[in-house]
């Protein structure tokens, strides 16, 4: 059995809001040190590592980082770091902010040196007090640190660190409804293009990466990218947090290799099902993707091997549901959730969202009939690609994966 904790949670690097403490284990922090050498170097290691967008896009991160690099610096380029994590089922983010703060700011501050950034913005969600009170002690300690200091010389201007509690929006985690919150507004998301690394905070070229993508940075940068994929398994490169709960024995979160198979992170690390239930399905990357059943055991918990089962990965996120639980009830819960999230700028999305968590309350209490049933498979037909970010596409995709495996269950629930 691989080892658990192995890079992110390895218990030498969960020295809390300690920089004297990270700095001895980062070498003084050579890897900043590294990217104000060769900034160019940083970016093509980021990209020789095969290093995804681990906030549920699975986008290459060299893409982005390229795209900003390429801009200009005048006046201002932002770096986003997206903390605001507030999906069902998903919380491996506030680990990382919680128990190393230092390792999310250190990956940051490579990432701004790599791209020529100045501004850095730690975008978090409000209700995780303890991932905020960590983080604003250990800024402050980075904020009277030499090697902050030293980064701005090299940068040629200040790097200013800024902590800014989210919303509280689910809505607010897309990247452009973040820009939007940050200058002041209501999370609304905009439409793209323009795309961030061209127009993002105050018109500034801007990039944004999530809390566990920039707490691998460090690491590719001081081991290199080949050690960075030989951590992966199958086609899977370098480690993955995992957030496990549903009906398991032990729910938590799992560092393991990326492409662990999925029978291994259920029945090895979270110990079986309770009770000794069979198995039912597994919502995967959080409830706004796709379900995979027993027959998807032997997946290797990547971005490409989900893809090809018509899964998804997502956020890590994997909620497990023994036999005994109804789907279609299950799948009705997280609908309305998201039809609550929905901010209303897209009419097709607020109403549309709201139109289906109603028809799936009425099959789930036995009130519903067959028309309710074409009805949903119609909208979900109609419905993507009418909103601006993720959200309505996420409840179709979650809808028709349901669909797919249990159909029998939405035609047993009607009257």
């Amino acid at each position: 059995m691989e080892s658990l904790n192995q890079v992110l949670l390895h218990p030498d690097r969960r020295v809390g809001a300690d920089l004297e403490r990270w700095l001895k284990v980062s070498r003084g922090g050579t890897p900043i040190q590294a990217t104000i050498s060769d900034p160019a170097k940083v970016r093509a290691q980021i990209r020789a590592a095969d290093l995804r967008g681990l906030g549920g896009s699975g986008f290459p991160v060299w893409q982005k980082w390229e795209a900003v690099a390429a801009e200009s610096a005048k006046p201002d380029k932002y770096l986003v770091v997206n903390g605001n994590e507030d999906e069902p089922g998903t919380f491996k983010d506030r680990l990382l902010l919680e128990d190393t703060p230092h390792q999310v700011i250190e990956g940051a501050l490579v990432a701004a040196l790599a791209v020529g950034a100045n501004r850095i913005v730690f975008y978090i969600n409000p209700d995780q007090t303890r991932s905020l009170a960590s983080l604003k002690l250990a800024l402050e300690q980075w904020q009277a640190a030499d090697l902050l200091a030293v980064a701005s010389k090299a940068l040629g201007r200040d790097i200013e660190l800024t902590l800014l509690p989210g919303s509280g929006h689910y809505i607010g985690g897309e990247e452009t409804a973040a820009m939007e919150w940050i200058e002041g507004r209501f999370p609304f998301p905009r439409g793209k293009p323009p795309y961030p690394a061209q127009v993002g905070v105050h018109g500034c070229p801007t990039l944004i990466n999530n809390v566990e993508t920039l707490a691998h940075v460090p690491h590719i940068v001081m081991h290199g990218a080949e050690w960075f994929r030989a951590q992966g398994r199958g086609t899977g490169t370098g480690t993955k947090l995992y957030s496990l709960s549903g009906d398991v024995l032990h729910p938590g979160v799992y560092e393991l290799p990326m492409g662990t198979p999925l029978r291994e992170l259920i029945f090895t690390h979270g110990g079986g099902l309770l009770s000794g239930k069979p198995l039912k399905a597994i919502f995967t990357g959080g409830p706004s993707n796709t379900l995979l059943t027993p027959a998807d055991l032997d997946v290797g918990l990547d971005f490409d091997s989900l893809r090809a089962r018509g899964g998804s990965l997502g956020t890590g996120a994997m909620i497990v549901i023994s036999e005994g639980t109804g789907i279609v009830k299950r799948v009705a819960e997280y609908v309305r959730f998201f039809a609550h999230s929905s901010c209303g700028q897209c009419p097709p999305c607020k109403s549309g969202t709201a139109t289906l968590s109603r028809l799936l309350d009425r099959i789930d209490t036995g009130r519903g009939t067959n028309a309710d049933l074409a009805t949903l498979e119609n909208l979900c037909a109609m419905l993507p690609g009418s909103g601006r970010c993720h959200l309505l596409n996420g409840v179709v995709q979650l809808l028709d994966s349901s669909f797919r495996h249990f159909h029998h269950e939405y035609r047993n629930a009607l009257r």
